[in-house]
C-alpha cells in the first residue's frame, strides 16, 4: 500500500506496525522516525496540500481529529475522493494503545498490532503495579501552552500517565482534557513537580527562564527544591507508543527507586 499520514502520531503508529517503507508523504511536523525526513513534505496538519497528497496518488491517508480545525483536511479528503480513514482521538494510554489495532486493521497488518498492543498493555500493568508502592504522590503541573496557559485535566492521558508515574496531576479536578487557566491559580495550587511540554515546541527552544519570570515563581516549592524539567514534547503530548517513553522518563525522575531507569534509545517501547 501507498500510504500518506497527515498527522505525526499516525506516523509513528505506522512506524511500530514497520510501513515506514509505505510512506510516500507527511506532514510538516512528523519527524520519527528519522526516516521520514527524506519523505515529501505536505505541509502542517492544518494546511495540507490536498493538491499534492492527489498528485502522490495515495492507497489511502491516514487523519486525524486530534487537534480543532483538522475537519478541513476531511472534507478535502471527501471532496477529492481519497482513500481515508480518521484514527481514533485517545484519551486514555489504553486508547492510545487501541490505535495500533485500529490502523493495523486498516494496513493489513493486525497480527503484528495485536502482539505490539499485549506488549504496550504489559508495560502499563507494570507501571501500574509498582506505582501502589508509592505512599506519597507528588503533586505534578504539566504544561502544554504558555500564552495562555494551557494544561491537562482529569480527561487526559498525562493525568492517568502522572498516577502511574507515582504522582498526581494538580489540575485533575477539572474534567476536560484540557483547561485554560493563569499563573495565580498554578501557584495557589504550588505543585512539587511542573513539566514543561508545549505542543509543537522542540525542547531545545523552550527557555526555562520563560517560567522562572513568571511572578513569585521563586516561592514555589517546585522552584526551590529546582524541580522544573522541560521534557521531550513528542513523547508526552503525542497520541502513540511513544508516550510510553515518556511514562519512562517522567517515573524515574518522580521516584528512581522505583522505576526502571530511564531509556535512553528511543526506537522501541
Amino acid at each position: 500500500m501507498k500510504l500518506i499520514s497527515i498527522c505525526p502520531s499516525n506516523t509513528e503508529l505506522l512506524a511500530y506496525l514497520g510501513l515506514t517503507s509505505s510512506l510516500i508523504g507527511v506532514d510538516d511536523f512528523s519527524d520519527w522516525p528519522e526516516s521520514v525526513n527524506a519523505l515529501p513534505r505536505l505541509g502542517p496538519d492544518l494546511d495540507i496540500d490536498m493538491d499534492k497528497v492527489e498528485e502522490l496518488q495515495p492507497d489511502l491517508v491516514l487523519a486525524s481529529l486530534t487537534v480543532p480545525g483538522m475537519e478541513r483536511n476531511i472534507e478535502e479528503l471527501k471532496k477529492r475522493k481519497i482513500p481515508y480513514i480518521i484514527v481514533p482521538n485517545p484519551k486514555t494510554l489504553t486508547e492510545v494503545g487501541e490505535s495500533l489495532l485500529f490502523v493495523g486493521q486498516a494496513t493489513n497488518t493486525y497480527d503484528k498490532a495485536k502482539r505490539l498492543f499485549e506488549k504496550y498493555n504489559l508495560i502499563l500493568e507494570n507501571y501500574h503495579f509498582l506505582s501502589k508502592q508509592i505512599e506519597k504522590p507528588k503533586t505534578l503541573y504539566w504544561e502544554w501552552w504558555a500564552k495562555p496557559i494551557f494544561t491537562p485535566g482529569a480527561d487526559n492521558w498525562l493525568t492517568e500517565m502522572s498516577e502511574l508515574a507515582g504522582g498526581r496531576n494538580v489540575f485533575q479536578d477539572k474534567t476536560e482534557a484540557s483547561v485554560q487557566t493563569d499563573w495565580d491559580e498554578v501557584k495557589k495550587r504550588n505543585p512539587d513537580v511542573i513539566c514543561i511540554v508545549w505542543v509543537g515546541v522542540q525542547k531545545e527552544k523552550v527557555n526555562p527562564k520563560v517560567i522562572l519570570k513568571r511572578p513569585e515563581s521563586e516561592q514555589m516549592a517546585a522552584i526551590k527544591n529546582n524541580q522544573l524539567y522541560i521534557l521531550e514534547e513528542p513523547l508526552f503530548c503525542r497520541p502513540s507508543p511513544r508516550l510510553l517513553l515518556g511514562l519512562n522518563k517522567i517515573a524515574s525522575i518522580l521516584h528512581p527507586s522505583i522505576f526502571p531507569p530511564m531509556i535512553e534509545n528511543k526506537k522501541d517501547i
